[in-house]
């Protein structure tokens, strides 16, 4: 059984695994399709895992994919503390261009549902982190795009100073400017 919260940006849902914890350890369905499916009230077909490693510091996204190719995606931290950030791009929403800041971690177990035409991307606050993430498209390089983590007009509150940010080459190479 789960719970899922719907966020302040339409779509994008909390969602919180019921854990049975005893003296030796703990159990939780980390994922069940159809209750996942139920609780957000929508098909979401997940066809790629994605894992990622980070040391404190490393900022990963603001990462999307275009068109056709856009992606859902169900964020968790399997090991550490991150701060997830999302922005809705969906150019006819009622939030579009405004975002979300969420602190997951492997404590609390909770997950992003982070919908369709939103960018993504995390910045790891523990020493290191393992991020898994469902993905309901596969990846595309030709259609991946980005917004840059310090852009003026999202005014996004990262919780570490920039100065302790570590970006790829890749993320440091997107415009500043917006592109909406």
């Amino acid at each position: 059984m789960i719970k899922a919260t719907e966020t302040k940006l339409k779509g994008c849902f909390v969602i919180e695994p019921t854990i049975f914890k005893d003296d030796r350890g703990y159990f939780f369905e980390s994922f069940n399709h159809r209750e996942f499916c139920k609780a957000i009230g929508q098909e979401v077909n997940f066809v790629q895992d994605n894992q990622s490693y980070s040391k404190k510091g490393v900022l990963r996204g603001l990462h999307f994919q275009k068109g056709e190719h856009a992606q859902a995606k169900l964020v968790s931290v399997l090991d550490g503390r991150i701060q997830d950030v999302v922005v809705d791009l969906r150019k006819n929403s009622p939030t579009f261009g405004e975002h979300l800041s969420i602190e997951l971690d492997n404590e609390n177990k909770r997950q992003l549902f982070v919908p369709r035409g939103f960018a993504h991307g995390f910045l790891t606050l523990s020493e290191s982190a393992r991020v898994l993430y469902k993905c309901d498209n596969y990846y595309n390089p030709k259609v991946e795009c980005g917004v840059r983590f310090n852009n003026s007009k999202l005014k996004i509150n990262w919780m570490l100073d920039s100065n302790h940010i570590k970006l790829s080459s890749k993320d440091k190479s997107l415009s500043k400017k917006i592109f909406f």
